[in-house]
């Protein structure tokens, strides 16, 4: 079958490159490189063996939602591989998700080594990206086998995943009801289970990402954080990214009130230093935040 990568786009002009560079350094290349891009000018990109459209699709904030359906969508492969913009394929990316979709109609889920700061400066080194790379504490290890259950849709993740293009137009795409951050990859976690679609961990498909500042929890898109969080609510019945919301209550950012989150106060630099990832750290952790949170809390308790 034929593949399409599709990503969304939005600065991270380097990153974008190395994601390019390393697709090109396939063992199987895919027939297509699909970018969604979120601002208002094109990139300027190196040569590949394969064909790399570029989609406008506007500049008014940033529509993941939205952008991973147009790239799906224009896509012309029956696989699509979708990976985040800040990410780096390993040489048996795309063969790997390839050759498991040949026979196997599921959601599959790649493994991600988080690259520590420096490590993706110059020539790409894939051996040293896997001795360099770490597993982030928060999210699952690759399965024992070839691929391995994933029974809690609420752990899908759409920064390295794959599957067949049909199925993604069955389980409908992206709810573009989504704006901005937080609370699509949930939903569609919840839409392909609710399609009986088959949700896997699959070892292999590997991408190393690379190195930004961030910040867990994002309190820096706490205003969409709190409107995809209600509606999710509206349409499932009960909140998502409840560890988000429990760290910006800890915070004093937000109450609930008569079932609303209602955030009480702007975003501080205290709140942003708190939340931000280090220098020496290869990812954010909302786990490490929450856990200082709550000390806190429980000496003022005490």
């Amino acid at each position: 079958m034929r593949v399409s990568v599709c990503t969304l786009a939005h600065g991270r002009a380097e990153h974008l490159r190395n994601m390019v560079l390393g697709l090109d350094a396939q063992q199987r290349p895919p027939e297509e490189l699909v970018i969604a891009v979120m601002q208002p000018e094109a990139y300027v990109l190196p040569a590949t063996r394969f064909p790399v459209r570029q989609l406008m699709v506007g500049t008014g904030g940033i529509p993941l939602a939205a952008a991973r359906n147009a790239a799906a969508t224009a896509a012309q492969g029956e696989t699509l591989i979708f990976l985040d913009v800040d990410c780096i394929p390993d040489p048996a990316f795309v063969a790997d998700y390839a050759g498991l979709l040949e026979t196997l109609d599921a959601t599959l889920m790649g493994e991600v080594l988080y690259l520590p700061a420096g490590a993706n400066s110059g020539d790409l080194d894939f051996a040293r990206f896997a001795t360099v790379g770490i597993k982030h504490s928060e999210r699952a290890g690759p399965p024992e086998q070839t691929i391995g259950d994933c029974s809690d849709y609420r752990c899908f993740w759409s920064l390295n995943f794959a599957m067949r293009r049909t199925t993604f137009l069955k389980v409908g795409g992206f709810d573009e009801n989504y704006v901005g951050y937080g609370g699509e990859d949930t939903d569609f976690g919840r839409m392909v289970f609710d399609e009986g679609v088959p949700l896997y961990w699959c070892r292999g498909a590997r991408a190393y990402h690379q190195h930004h500042a961030h910040h867990m929890p994002p309190v820096h898109h706490i205003d969409s954080v709190l409107a995809n969080a209600a509606h999710f609510r509206d349409k499932w019945g009960h909140f998502t990214m409840e560890h988000w919301l429990r760290a910006f209550t800890l915070m004093g950012l937000v109450r609930l009130e008569d079932g609303e989150h209602v955030q009480l106060r702007a975003v501080t630099e205290d709140d942003l230093a708190l939340t931000r990832q280090q220098a020496d750290q290869p990812y954010a952790s909302t786990a490490a935040v929450l856990a200082i949170l709550e000390g806190r809390a429980a000496m003022a308790a005490a």
